[in-house]
């Protein structure tokens, strides 16, 4: 699967790890190439590699 476009991967964006649904959402920290790191609110502060994980978009859990 491709990475989520661009726009999706830059700091304050909330995704999700498709296989990892307890950490709940999160929200990139930063973007270095294909490591992303992100504040997922279950797990904590996470260094992704996009090139291996596709991050989906959530929407940010305190928007209502």
């Amino acid at each position: 699967m491709p990475s989520p476009p661009p726009s999706l991967l830059e700091p304050g964006a909330w995704v999700c790890h498709p296989g990892r649904p307890d950490w709940g959402p999160g929200q990139v920290q930063s973007v270095v190439g294909a490591r992303v790191t992100v504040n997922f609110r279950n797990a904590g502060k996470i260094l992704v590699n996009a090139a291996a994980v596709t991050l989906e978009d959530c929407l940010d859990p305190d928007a209502a």
